[in-house]
């Protein structure tokens, strides 16, 4: 499987414990199938954050068959579940290696935190969330998964 990372860090090795805490799939190295998805995230966080630049990871992803995978095909009940538990709870909330689905990006945040906050039901939440075509992200958590996780090439660019 051929993956993306955007960042606007350089490196040349991924380490999950420098992973940040309390995201929709648990602590982990964060890709996507989309090339300019993760190029927008590169963008993203070089204008939060003003770091070393902008960063395009093309990456490959082996023998997923022997990985433990959780894949959602899109925004669910199971999916919404999964990602309140990993946000509040904080950490890893599975026991996948891998887990691919849709993100939670700004948009859909608003409707989970009114979700979380128990101001919209399961049902509202959903409907809601249908209307909005959300990116897709493929995280690993494990160092089973890294293992079988190589780069492939880092590209470089400047806004």
């Amino acid at each position: 499987m051929i993956l993306y990372h955007g960042s606007n860090m350089k490196f040349d090795s991924i380490s999950l414990d420098v992973s940040k805490d309390k995201r929709d799939f648990g602590k982990g190295f964060y890709m996507t199938t989309e090339k300019s998805q993760a190029e927008q995230w590169a963008e993203v966080l070089n204008y939060r954050q003003k770091k070393d630049g902008l960063f395009l990871y093309e990456l490959e992803l082996n023998n997923i068959e022997q990985l433990a995978v959780k894949k959602f095909d899109g925004i669910s009940k199971e999916w919404l579940d999964f990602i309140a538990k990993n946000r509040i709870q904080g950490g890893i909330q599975h026991n996948f290696d891998v887990v691919q689905g849709p993100v939670a990006n700004d948009k859909t945040m608003d409707a989970i935190g009114l979700y979380l906050s128990n101001t919209l039901s399961t049902s509202e939440t959903l409907t809601r969330l249908t209307y909005m075509k959300p990116n897709n992200q493929v995280s690993i958590h494990t160092g089973k998964a890294l293992s079988n996780l190589k780069i492939i090439r880092r590209l470089e660019w400047t806004v």
